[in-house]
């Protein structure tokens, strides 16, 4: 018998380190060769590390939350082999691209039931959706359970297989019906790891070195619905639903075009502000995750059907965890819409190293003076926030006048 050490690969794209994110073995467990045995998060992207051998899981290093540098040692196997101290396999053999460079978040097949563990569960609270992956979550719905019932003893109560054999195993449970009126004293904490520690800090670093500033417009979108009901009902079966957002990112081509300090990057270390020709717009995308950005890259050679595709394309892509690092970078500005959740107005956090941000409400229906007379027309409120050591207010109020222009009438976004 021999020992094997496995060091964090090199994942790429400059990556000199990585959160744990879940061990998906432990100690003991036998485990084939590029079965998964580890996710991490890196600054781009979570991903999934395959096992470089056959073997017997002798030690792991690091708890969900550890960071860990590329080439440090982070799993040990007992093989048939020779001993290879403090040796990785990546030396002799590259690890297949495909599957390093893919965000996943897919837990393994069902494992043999697990033993009891020491590690803490947390139930879901009344009210809020379970964390699962997408893979329990259809195993949960093929075997009739209800995840809320479930108790969680992944990272930050994460529902994983192991739960649902446990939850099987205890008779099936099920939560009372009807609210509680019992005081209630316990809390739960809840690590700050993984993507929900990657955006807290990109957040703080954004804000605490952008100097945002805001503005406001509401846009009477009438005659785009109008356009967008008929574009609807007459597109072929290969064309996608189209919503607001496509009509938009068009606009913002025509908009960024004329007002290129808006489309740009700062580099504030450097001094150096890069303005793009093209145009990479970040779709701001809620997951079961956390928030991601995915990107669609080139909305200026794309019309307005295309835009809608590679919008819904990415944004899925983000949603199910398979969106790779590409479709995750490269934004020149970033969309955040609201949808359905509305509201007056945000104040949008902008994307570093981006110089603007946009953020799109719902439209409502909203009795506005016309021509002295009251009539009901349909109203999107636009909300911006701007980099003011870049862009100057009047730069950024200009930007979405111009936006609000070509939204009031459409034709002008294909002329």
């Amino acid at each position: 018998m021999g020992v094997f050490a496995f060091k964090l690969p090199d994942i790429g794209e400059g990556v000199v380190e990585g959160e744990v994110v879940e061990w998906m073995v432990k100690v003991g467990d036998s485990i084939n060769e590029d079965e998964p045995i580890l996710s991490v998060m890196t600054d781009k992207a979570t991903v999934e590390i395959p096992s470089p051998v056959d073997g017997v899981v002798k030690s792991i290093v690091g708890e969900p939350g550890t960071i860990l540098a590329v080439g440090q040692v982070c799993i040990e196997f007992e093989t048939d082999g020779e001993s290879t101290p403090v040796e990785s396999k990546e030396e002799e053999e590259e690890v297949d691209e495909e599957s390093v460079e893919e965000i996943v978040d897919v837990e393994p097949e069902p494992a043999p039931k697990a033993k009891p563990k020491s590690t803490p569960v947390v139930v879901s609270a009344p009210g809020t959706r379970p964390l699962a992956s997408p893979a329990v979550r259809q195993r949960a719905r093929e075997s009739g359970i209800n995840l809320s019932t479930v108790s969680g003893s992944g990272p930050a109560g994460r529902i994983t297989h192991a739960d649902l054999d446990s939850w099987k195993d205890a008779g099936s449970p099920v939560a009372a019906a009807g609210p509680s009126r019992t005081a209630l004293t316990g809390t739960t904490e809840i690590p700050v790891i993984g993507l929900r520690r990657k955006i807290a800090e990109s957040m703080t670093e954004s804000y605490s070195t952008i100097p945002h500033f805001s503005y406001f417009e509401e846009v009477d979108i009438t005659d785009l619905e109008t356009l967008r009901l008929h574009l609807n009902s007459t597109k072929n079966e290969d064309q996608p639903k189209l919503t607001y957002l496509p009509f938009i990112m068009q606009g913002l081509v025509k908009a960024l075009g004329e007002n290129p300090v808006c489309n740009a990057l700062y580099d504030d270390e450097k001094g150096v502000v890069t303005r793009h020709d093209a145009v990479h717009l970040g779709i701001a995308t809620q997951t079961e995750r956390g928030l991601y950005v995915p990107v669609v890259k080139h909305v200026e050679a794309q019309d307005v059907w295309e835009s809608a595709s590679e919008m819904q394309r990415v944004s899925q892509a983000a949603r199910d965890g398979t969106a790779n690092l590409d479709e995750l970078s490269g934004s020149t500005f970033t969309i955040t819409s609201l949808g359905r959740m509305g509201g007056l107005g945000a104040t949008p956090i902008i994307n570093k190293p981006e110089v603007g941000i946009l953020g799109v409400h719902n439209a409502v229906d909203t009795p506005v003076v016309r021509n002295g007379q009251i009539v009901v027309r349909k109203m999107l409120r636009l909300s911006s926030s701007w980099d003011h050591r870049v862009v100057d207010g009047w730069d950024g109020a200009v930007l979405v006048q111009r936006l609000k222009t070509l939204l009031e009438n459409p034709a002008t976004i294909f002329m």
